[in-house]
């Protein structure tokens, strides 16, 4: 398909392949000389609950402490 760009750099997109994705937010990235626009999926705050886990004492109302306590599990 080809489609021509407007004076402002803009180029729409089917509606078929929009009506596909569950978002009106893309991730554009340059790959030598492709564009490649990835459909950011949507998250459910309720799916990040319990997804970081931080063993030990670790007091959450001081972010020193949290800061330390995420870098300490990095390594």
């Amino acid at each position: 398909m080809v489609k021509k760009i407007d004076q402002q750099g803009r180029v729409s997109i089917p509606i078929e392949w929009r009506r596909e994705w569950k978002s009106d937010k893309v991730i554009m990235r340059k790959r030598g000389e492709f564009i490649e626009l990835i459909p950011v999926k949507p998250i459910s705050p309720s799916d990040l609950f319990d997804s970081i886990e931080i063993g030990g004492e670790v007091d959450f109302t001081d972010p020193h402490s949290l800061k330390k306590a995420l870098m300490e599990q990095k390594v």
